[in-house]
This record gives structure tokens, C-alpha cells and sequence, in this order.
């Protein structure tokens, strides 16, 4: 894994990232165009191990010019690690051995109710934004680090 700021230096100009929300049953995919401006929601993968997942992100990968990965770290509050964080981390470990793509961490305190409260605002009724819940969270996600690159 590498640092936000070690990604912004090794992407070039045309180069799309994806964004996860990684849930322990459900995992939220977000894409971005490639001038690396707007988060759109991609899919949601059903989890089943690590290696249809990896083989799911390979698939992504190929078909649209991945430079990098940027999976949401599940911060307690106060900005401690707690179980679900080192999950996610050991599943990120597993991944990035397989894949070998850029891979950084990101903040996703809040990227869920962030993303609710969102669809509530665009008039998505409520079925629906549960529905897409994950891949909106991973948008919210993805969308936070395209920001801070552009500062």
C-alpha cells in the first residue's frame, strides 16, 4: 500500500482510479473519469472469498484502465482502528498481493450516512438507496480522494 500523495505523483494524465467500500458481505465499486474529477457508482460484488473478488477487480482492471485502488478504512470515531479496520486491511493485503496495482487507504468515517443523506437529497426513495448503499459508499469514498488530488 502506498500513500495518497505516492499515488497523485505515479498516475498520469488519462489514468482512472476505482473506489471500494469493502462490507463483509457486500462490496461497494466506484469509477472515475479520467481526467480524475467525478466518482460515479459501478457495482456491487457480492462477497464470496478473496479470490473471486481479486478476479472481479482483475476484470475492472482490464476493461477500464485501473491505475489504482482506493479502499475506505473503517475508522472508529475517534480515529482508532478497531476490528473492522484490521479486517478490511487483512483482506486489502491478500488483494494487493494478487493484483500488485497502487493501493491506498482513505478515511470512510461517515462515507455511508454521507451517501444516504445524499440519495435522500436527490429524491431516491428509500428501497432504492438501501439497494445501492455500497456502491454509492464507495463513491463517497473515491470522490473524497478526487478532491483532495486536485487541491
Amino acid at each position: 500500500m502506498i500513500t495518497i500523495d505516492e499515488l497523485k505523483v505515479q498516475l498520469d494524465n488519462k489514468s482512472r482510479l476505482l473506489g471500494v467500500d469493502m462490507g463483509s458481505k457486500r462490496i461497494g465499486i466506484s469509477i472515475c473519469d479520467e481526467n480524475r474529477k467525478i466518482a460515479t457508482p459501478l457495482e456491487t460484488i457480492e462477497f464470496i472469498n478473496i479470490k473471486y473478488l481479486c478476479l472481479k477487480f482483475k476484470e475492472l482492471i482490464l476493461e477500464n484502465n485501473i491505475k489504482g485502488i482506493v479502499f475506505g478504512l473503517p475508522l472508529n470515531m475517534d480515529g482508532t482502528e478497531g476490528p473492522s479496520a484490521q479486517s478490511v486491511k487483512d483482506k486489502i493485503k491478500l488483494i494487493y498481493k494478487d493484483l500488485e496495482i497502487p493501493t491506498v487507504l482513505w478515511d470512510e468515517r461517515l462515507s455511508t450516512v454521507g451517501s444516504f443523506n445524499l440519495s435522500s437529497q436527490l429524491d431516491v426513495n428509500v428501497s432504492k438507496r438501501v439497494k445501492n448503499i455500497d456502491q454509492n459508499s464507495a463513491t463517497f469514498i473515491l470522490q473524497g480522494v478526487l478532491d483532495y488530488l486536485d487541491k
